[in-house]
């Protein structure tokens, strides 16, 4: 009953009505085996979905329909409550990064839904339990602060049908509320708005519903009991506030940057990116993501640096589809977009910026390692399947049987090519890659030139070793 008194918003009343299933199969239980794990999973699940009037895919619920019946299939199968943990989060995981696409205000605002990962985040703390290592409290679970909209489109007070977040709690239940009354209850408030979720426990019943009328639904509600903690929000109001304060927040420039690999994305947000779209050689993203992208910073001017020859195109027929100033930097790779943002300054015009930013592309050698996927001939070189390869700013430079052999090689010609051995030599090891053998080659670098700086960074990018700049 304490989730449910303590529950805020939907999610909130779902997340209650989970652990209501939850409850209802342990009760009586002293050791909670697989079995009884996955059952408390699937009770959980079909309690929050009854809570629901019309359940919309693509919420909290999604995510724990779909974690309780994999956990179903993993338990018949003779998983243990540890393997089933790990299956919970990784089948959660997959489950919340699908949201976007079941639920279309999530996929225009850009982000996945909240609740689901709440959930998630309640889940890989029971791990951490299990596991028996201590779970990180903290004095402020949620910012005052509403967060920052990412799509003003999405969220214009236009769109909102219902403008009352209504909530508040049923106590007291009159003599003749029963199921029968209770459902009638929710039927009725489903015509006069939507996001109706209608919980009951323990001889009280918390409602939520966003309507034009929150008098009638008081009125409605009186019949059942006495009511208790009403909140009517004005949704249109709240979104005026969110819009000013976007407005007044608006920077005058913003970065977006394609990127690959998560040490590549922190770097760039270490850098002040303020967007990233994912991308590479093999997954060039559309004129219309790049454009989307570009709209949800919250700037009147926004550089734009592609990271690769074959998202360049896309990128400038994207800043045709916008409003915004635009300024494409053409960066062809990697290294080219973290030296051009290391260029950049909030504090310079646009012409300064852009002058220095696509100076910063020639100051560069851009280099990478790979490998073959089939027999070719590259520019007069033959290359075997498999074989391990170097590019110097897109070009083949090398050939040799190892990833070692070929990223010394490789950074040989690139500060040949410099033509400075005091230069500072980066390498961004990529997805598979050891720690510990990036910093071999890093010695071995240290040691042929003393005058230069090596220095190594993850970069978890996939197909390629190494990203490597020479700067």
């Amino acid at each position: 009953m304490g989730a449910l008194k303590g529950a805020r918003g939907n999610s909130g009343v779902i997340l209650s009505q989970l652990f209501r299933g939850f409850s209802r199969a342990f009760k009586g239980a002293a050791i909670v085996d697989a079995e009884l794990l996955s059952h408390a999973l699937t009770m959980g699940s079909e309690a929050a979905y009854k809570a629901v009037m019309k359940p919309k895919e693509g919420t909290i619920l999604t995510v724990s329909r779909v974690i309780a019946e994999s956990v179903e299939e993993h338990q018949q199968q003779g998983a243990n409550v540890y393997r089933l943990m790990d299956v919970i989060l990784e089948v959660g995981e997959r489950a919340l990064a699908e949201t976007p696409k079941q639920l279309p205000v999530l996929k225009e605002a850009g982000v996945v839904d909240s609740g689901g990962k709440g959930l998630l985040t309640i889940y890989r703390g029971f791990k951490l339990s299990l596991d028996g290592e201590e779970v990180e409290s903290y004095e402020e679970l949620v910012s005052d602060k509403p967060a920052e909209i990412r799509n003003e489109d999405s969220f214009s007070g236009e769109n909102i049908v219902y403008g009352y977040c209504t909530e508040f709690f049923i106590i007291h239940l009159g003599p003749e509320t029963n199921d029968a009354e209770i459902e009638s209850f929710r039927n009725h408030l489903e015509r006069l708005g939507d996001s109706v979720v209608v919980a009951s426990d323990a001889g009280m019943i918390k409602v939520h519903v966003h309507s034009n009328s929150p008098g009638k639904v008081l009125q409605m509600a009186l019949r059942l009991g006495e009511l208790e903690h009403l909140k009517i929000e004005n949704m249109r109001e709240q979104n005026r506030q969110l819009m000013e304060e976007r407005k007044r927040n608006e920077k005058e420039f913003g970065l977006l940057a394609v990127s690959s690999g998560e040490g590549i994305d922190e770097l760039f947000r270490a850098l002040a990116v303020d967007a990233l779209i994912s991308g590479g050689q093999t997954m060039n993203p559309s004129i219309d993501t790049i454009a989307s992208a570009i709209n949800k910073i919250n700037a009147r001017k926004v550089f734009v640096l592609p990271n690769n020859s074959n998202i360049i195109l896309a990128a400038q027929q994207a800043s045709e589809l916008t409003e915004k100033g635009v300024v494409l930097i053409p960066t062809k790779t990697i290294p080219q977009g973290i030296a051009a943002c290391m260029a950049y300054s909030k504090d310079a015009s646009v012409e300064e910026n852009e002058a220095a930013m696509k100076g910063a592309i020639g100051d560069v050698v851009s280099g990478a390692v790979t490998y073959a996927v089939r027999d070719t001939t590259i520019e007069g070189t033959k290359i075997k399947k498999g074989d391990i390869i170097g590019l110097i700013n897109n070009h083949m430079a090398v050939s040799c049987a190892s990833v070692e052999e070929s990223t010394i090689a490789l950074v040989r010609k690139m500060i040949a090519e410099k033509g400075d051995s005091g230069s500072t030599v980066t390498l961004y090891y990529g997805e598979g890659q050891d720690e510990n053998n990036a910093a071999a080659i890093a010695d071995t670098l240290q040691g042929e030139f003393p005058d230069a700086e090596v220095v190594v960074l993850a970069g978890g990018q996939p197909l390629y070793y190494y990203y490597v700049a020479v700067q």
